[in-house]
This record gives structure tokens, sequence and C-alpha cells, in this order.
């Protein structure tokens, strides 16, 4: 993912700040009904989920990666009910480099005509390029980007356990080349997403009838110092649906959800989807120093309880209407 540079957003920011306010209190949680179980979502097993992951390190493109990390997903998708799993494949011509790309979309109640897509990205910088010792070595991807998968990953398994099923169907989309052409992240100049803008040019091929309701994306969400901020553009994009998950997440942990708006805006697999006009919001904590993109980004930055946070308030999001 990219910060925007500050300098391009302080007046825009400063305005959506105003106009949005603070986020309300935790209170309004209360009026959620019907509020299903969440304590079976574990935060120990999404974070086995991450040391599995980082056992393919690095999983850029043309990696080896690369291929285990789908093969990985895929896998641990077909013991849930997310088993119509589609790979999207193609390839790219970026940055002077052949790619072969995979999105993986797993679909849920494929049947149900109201679509909600909950999104991470799998694939990880090719190399540490923000360390000071070892900028060349392979950057392990703990938080980002294993943790958005160990949350999508874990919310299948309990979704497929529970007695009732959402009222929504929900697409769980798995994006490649999140972290741009030359898998550099934000250590990329000419840094863009290829793998969730493919996904909104053929969003007909998937959804021929009636759009999806909405999109949340998430990405560095196992930080053991969890600070979650609603970001800019979501705030613009869906403002509703970032109130109604914070005020689920300011009930269920408090600690982990801030009701002040974060004052910048942050580029992620979401952005595609809010261009297209579909309501969309990134769950993200971008501070993470001094780890952020270094060799440090392993599993002892992690916490079971962040992951719990943002699984379970995913998980209680999912059954609003």
């Amino acid at each position: 993912m990219l910060q925007n540079l500050r300098s391009r957003l302080v007046a825009a920011a400063a305005l959506l700040l105003v106009q949005a306010g603070p986020l309300p209190a935790a209170a309004g949680a209360d009026q959620v009904k019907a509020e299903p179980s969440v304590e079976s979502w574990d935060g120990r097993r999404a974070l086995a989920i991450i040391v599995d992951l980082l056992r393919f390190t690095p999983r850029s493109m043309e990696t080896p990666g690369h291929q285990k990390a789908i093969d990985y997903i895929t896998t641990e998708l077909k013991k849930t009910k997310f088993d119509t799993i589609v790979p999207q494949r193609w390839i790219a011509r970026e940055g002077g480099r052949i790619l072969a790309m995979t999105n993986i979309i797993a679909r849920f109640q494929p049947d149900n005509p109201r679509r909600v897509i909950v999104a991470t990205h799998y694939d990880s910088i090719i190399k540490a390029y923000r360390d000071q010792k070892n900028p060349d070595a392979p950057m392990p991807g703990a938080n980002n980007s294993a943790s958005g998968v160990a949350v999508l990953l874990e919310t299948a398994r309990v979704l497929s356990e529970m007695p009732d099923a959402p009222p929504v169907g929900i697409d769980m989309i798995f994006f490649d080349g999140e972290e741009g052409p030359i898998s550099m992240g934000a250590g990329d100049p000419n840094f863009r997403s290829l793998g969730s803008p493919y996904f909104v040019s053929r969003l007909a091929e998937f959804y021929p009838k009636a759009r999806p309701e909405k999109m949340v994306d998430f990405d560095m969400v196992c930080d053991r110092d969890l600070h979650l901020k609603a970001e800019a553009s979501g705030l613009r994009s869906a403002p509703a649906e970032v109130k109604k998950f914070w005020e689920i997440g300011m009930k269920i942990a408090p600690g982990a959800f801030e009701r002040e708006p974060a004052p910048y805006g942050i580029q992620d697999d979401h952005t595609a989807f809010q261009n297209a006009g579909i309501p969309s919001f990134v769950v993200i904590d971008f501070e993470y120093e001094p780890f952020y993109n270094t060799t440090e980004d392993t599993p002892d930055k992690c916490s079971a309880q962040s992951l719990e946070a943002v699984g379970r308030t995913l998980l209680r999001y999912l059954y609003l209407p």
C-alpha cells in the first residue's frame, strides 16, 4: 500500500474532518440487533496462518513463493463453505516485466443476489528496502501482507460453522500485485496496484445483474500496538459503512479502534472500487514503525488479540443489513 503525499491531502483532509467530525461513541453499537456470537473467531489460528505464509517468503510476483501462496490460500478455502473458487488469471506487462498474475475469488452463498466484497492482497514486497542493515534481504511481510490473508481465511472458517448465514452473499477476494509492478510498494515512485483495477475493469463478468453493494479491504492489521483510524477516502466513499464498522469495533475492542479519523488518505485495493463508484473502505493501521517493510516484519510483531479485534468486528459487521 502507499500513503498518499500529505502535502496534496492537507486541505482535502481538513475539510473532510470538519464535515465528518469525530466518529460516534461506541454506545451507538448497542442498537445492533441479533448480534452473532464472535467468540469462535480465534486469533491464535489466524496467527498460525501468518506463520504458514511466511514459509513462502518472498510471495511477490515471479517468485516460487508466489504460487505456493496461491496454492495455500486455495487449499484453505476448500476446507470452508467458500468453495466456489474462481482464479482470475492474466498476463501483465508492467515495469519492463511479463508477469503471470492471479486474483483468487471465493464465493459464499453464490446464489444470493446481494453481494459484499471482503478483500486483501497476498503478494509481498520483494525486498526489505527500508531495512538499514539488510535492504536487499527478503521482506517477511507478517503484517504487510499476511495479516489480511489471515483475517479472511479465519473469517471464512468461522462463517462456515455458524448456524445461520449472513443476509448477504460474500465474495472474498485475494488480490495479486497490490505492491505494484516491481513489487516494491511505497518504495516504487511509479507505484500502482495491479490486481484490483484489473478485477474492477471486468466487474460484469462476476456481477452480470447487479454490482456488489460495498467493499471492505484489510491490510496491516496484526500490529501488537493496534490503533485503527478511519481513513479519509473511506469516509468520502462509504461514510455509513465506516461508521457502522467502527461502532462495532469500538464495542468489541475499544483499545484498538480510534474515534478520531486519520488526517490522511491511503491508496490500497479499495481505491479501484471507489473509482468505480462502489462504496469502499480500508481497515489498516499504517503506523508500523520501525518494522514497516523491513526484515523485522515478523510474527513476533503480531498479536492474536489484534487479529481478533479486527476479525470479530468483521464477523459481526457482515450480519448487519
